[in-house]
């Protein structure tokens, strides 16, 4: 048993070292990834299902433990928990309660989900294990129309590299604003609830849209969300620092040769200095997005940000630091460092299904857990011809969901909304509408 556990031995990546050493139950850093089928989920299927999943997934069958500098990976022996869903989405996974596994799948009517410790993955990589548990559990529910194999059994040809160790350059110097951002005000919801707002849009009638505006789905959602939050937040609170929205990129559109299934993403982040720029009306607003994702969406721009954040991490200094005095400084200045980011939006893009699945998954969701500092975090991921763009929230309002639907509705786009009702005055009001 040593040997084996010796043999599946793997520190973390340049990414993840930071995930354990800042969460907890306040900062989760959780990401959510939901299916919803047309039938109502068998337990002992999906159960099977996750075990088929990990045969393929082995990276994922993993523990975390604590070294002397940092924290790594060694293979985990049990076998993983599924259970109906209990809880809100994207909260802190308490590793002894799930056999040690840094991902949990839940069930709920005809839902099935996977919340996933960013320390173990990216959105990217746990797209393609969430979609592996999928297709197994289809395959499993309907033996008789899935006679014929057709995907292969064996383990997937991906690696655990630290890909950020292999592209960064260690020349390159972050060009990062030192400008702190508006952080959104207002009342949280108490007993830790989190709020899920899910907006669903008709792709069709939003391409149409941004056609004509002569821009991506990602620039104009970028837009209308930071209209929104300037709309229903920033004016009644008399803002003043610039709304700054961070987006995450996946590296492996840049680096097409890494098969890595750690963590390999980095991010840009929009900077909107409303009053300095006079950005008061959405036209303006978008025109900003658009200017801003040229000038930061190069893949310098993103080599400048990967590259110093890998540089921070193989400090001399910080690597002969103790991990609890590590744990100890991070934790105590996590507040602040979050104070230069107003709300991130992560938009994973088409999740693509084998032909021959379609028929039986309805629609899929991403969620991302908010913070006490980013208390409204933004998630988008398309299916078919619908689009589900969530808003996941620990504000005791839904001001910016709500101005957010009116105004793609007012642009004549399709959208339906639905909710986990911890918030729900903009459902009510969208089906009386």
């Amino acid at each position: 048993m040593k040997k084996e556990k010796k043999l599946h031995r793997r520190w973390l990546d340049n990414s993840a070292k930071i995930f354990p050493i800042s969460a907890g139950k306040k900062y989760s850093t959780v990401f959510r990834f939901s299916a919803r089928l047309k039938e109502k989920i068998q337990p002992e299927i999906l159960y099977k299902a996750v075990i088929i999943a990990l045969k393929k997934y082995e990276p994922f069958r993993v523990r975390m433990k604590s070294g002397i500098f940092w924290n790594y990976l060694e293979y985990n022996t049990q076998l993983p928990i599924i259970k109906e869903e209990n809880d809100y989405p994207c909260k802190y996974i308490d590793y002894k309660k799930n056999n040690n596994y840094l991902f949990k799948v839940t069930y709920f009517k005809n839902e099935i989900n996977i919340d996933i410790y960013h320390a173990l993955t990216d959105g990217n990589s746990g797209s393609l294990f969430f979609k592996e548990i999928i297709y197994s559990y289809i395959e499993l529910a309907h033996p008789n129309e899935f006679k014929e194999n057709l995907r292969s059994t064996k383990s997937l040809d991906y690696t655990t590299e630290d890909s950020y160790m292999q592209h960064y350059d260690k020349s390159l110097k972050s060009n990062a604003s030192s400008k702190k951002a508006y952080i959104l005000k207002g009342s949280t919801i108490k007993l830790d609830a989190v709020s899920a707002i899910h907006e669903i849009i008709d792709v069709d009638s939003l391409k149409e849209k941004c056609k004509k505006s002569n821009c991506s789905i990602t620039q104009y959602l970028s837009a209308v969300l930071i209209y929104s939050i300037y709309e229903e937040n920033y004016k009644k609170y008399n803002g003043t620092k610039p709304i700054k929205l961070c987006i995450p990129v996946n590296l492996k559109k840049y680096f097409p040769s890494s098969k890595t299934l750690s963590n390999f993403f980095s991010y840009i982040t929009l900077e909107a200095e409303i009053k300095k720029d006079n950005l008061d009306t959405f036209e303006k607003i978008l025109q900003f997005v658009k200017n801003d994702f040229q000038k930061r969406l190069t893949e310098e721009e993103i080599m400048r940000t990967m590259s110093a954040n890998v540089k921070i991490g193989n400090n001399p200094l910080v690597k002969i630091v103790p991990l609890f005095l590590k744990k100890l400084i991070v934790r105590l200045s996590y507040i602040e460092i979050r104070k230069y980011t107003t709300i991130t939006f992560s938009n994973v893009g088409r999740v693509g299904i084998i032909g021959k699945y379609q028929p039986y998954i309805d629609m899929f969701f991403m969620l991302i857990a908010p913070e006490p500092v980013e208390r409204i975090k933004c998630s988008a991921c398309s299916y078919e011809n619908k689009m589900a763009f969530t808003f996941t929230s620990i504000l005791d309002n839904n001001d910016i969901e709500r101005r957010f639907y009116e105004f793609l509705v007012s642009k004549n786009v399709k959208v339906k909304i639905e909710s986990n009702g911890v918030l729900d005055d903009i459902v009510r009001r969208d089906i009386n509408e």
